[in-house]
């Protein structure tokens, strides 16, 4: 029985090949699309390398203006920071030039652990008494200013003998070895901030205070905010205020200090920071003056470039308040000794412990 339905014309074979274009793509152009990707892929890569290259000369150029007197020294491979734990001494300096002072109201003791990966830094009350034997009653903020002053050298000859008295001592105090010391201005803390964008932190009170012979003006609310540079040194400084808030100890600033570390390691670890790394090279390497060597200094960054957060124990030393000074507890100091003396030893110590001690120590 035939069919009423008709056929459908027949396609000529231009018709055809027309068709197969339009249901078929051809593989060229998906070669032309993997091309284009591919050269993307190698301009990001060339790109990166060229950013990496700038970014290590960078780092060798602030290198060269922080290792004062360093640069050039060598390190046995026995002490480089890869294969032995190394403590140091961290100073920021709150250097006015309006009112000529030297105070160094930061006093961190670190130490690193290359086996771990771990750190241990513990922070020093701007006003204690270490009631060390040797040594005079007065505020730990005083000695470097004090060291400097009776060095015979002047120059960088007196802030290398006033880091070396405080390396003595306070390696006394805390029964270790202190390898090196670095000495931070305050401006150069206020520019690292800033480079970086901010870091987030909790103010814990409302914070008022202004001094008008230096151009300290604090005007901060309490909650959790991104504080720009200026803001982040008046959060961790804050001590009294003048304009009706709350005063805050030195064991709260000891903790802020913390605070702010803290957030700068992550800041400085995520994406966005290491995009502004070669930024804060140069504002650190201009503000920043160590007796760390230039290649130690290397050591240090290839060893600890992925430390996190949770890996650094913060232990702020606490004590009592008795009018003009902070006297340590004993026991807030024997922790602080174990802590370090555990970072030390050659094995380091469990990360799961840096955890709990670095959340207590960022409260």
């Amino acid at each position: 029985m035939s069919s009423n339905t008709p056929l459908p014309p027949r396609r000529s074979t231009g018709a055809a090949k027309a068709a197969a274009v339009r249901t078929n793509p051809p593989k060229k152009k998906k070669r032309v699309w993997l091309r284009l990707l591919t050269t993307l892929i190698l301009i990001v890569i060339v790109g990166l390398g060229a950013y990496a290259y700038s970014l290590w000369r960078q780092v060798n150029g602030a290198l060269d203006d922080a290792s004062s007197g360093a640069a050039t020294q060598t390190v046995p491979s026995g002490e480089k920071a890869q294969n032995k734990p190394i403590a140091l001494l961290l100073l920021g300096m709150d250097y006015r030039p309006k009112i000529g002072t030297m105070n160094t109201d930061v006093v961190m003791v670190a130490a690193f652990n290359p086996k771990s990966n771990t750190a241990t830094v513990v922070t020093i009350p701007r006003d204690s008494d270490l009631q060390l034997e040797g040594y005079s009653t007065q505020k730990i903020n005083a000695f470097y200013a004090r060291f400097h002053g009776k060095s015979e050298a002047k120059g960088d000859a007196a802030d290398a003998y006033a880091r070396d008295e405080m390396k003595e001592m306070l390696g006394k105090f805390f029964d270790i070895d202190i390898h090196y010391a670095s000495v931070l201005k305050f401006q150069g803390f206020v520019d690292i901030v800033d480079k970086l964008g901010g870091v987030k932190v909790n103010v814990d009170k409302d914070m008022r205070y202004v001094d008008n012979a230096d151009g300290t003006n604090i005007d901060l609310e309490a909650g959790e905010q991104t504080l720009r540079g200026e803001d982040a040194l008046g959060f961790v400084r804050y001590r009294k205020s003048n304009r009706g808030t709350a005063a805050s100890s030195d064991f709260e600033r000891n903790e802020r200090q913390s605070q702010v570390l803290g957030a700068i390691v992550d800041k400085m670890k995520s994406f966005g920071g290491l995009t502004k790394l070669g930024g804060v090279i140069d504002v650190a390497g201009k503000n920043l003056v160590t007796d760390i060597p230039k290649a130690q200094i290397t050591n240090m960054l290839k060893t600890y470039y992925d430390i996190n957060r949770e890996d650094i124990r913060f232990l702020p030393l606490t004590g009592v308040w008795k009018s003009p000074y902070v006297y340590l507890d004993d026991e807030s100091v024997a922790e602080a000794k174990a802590a370090l003396a555990e970072e030390m030893s050659p094995e380091g110590r469990s990360k799961g412990a840096a955890a709990t001690d670095t959340a207590e120590g960022a409260k």
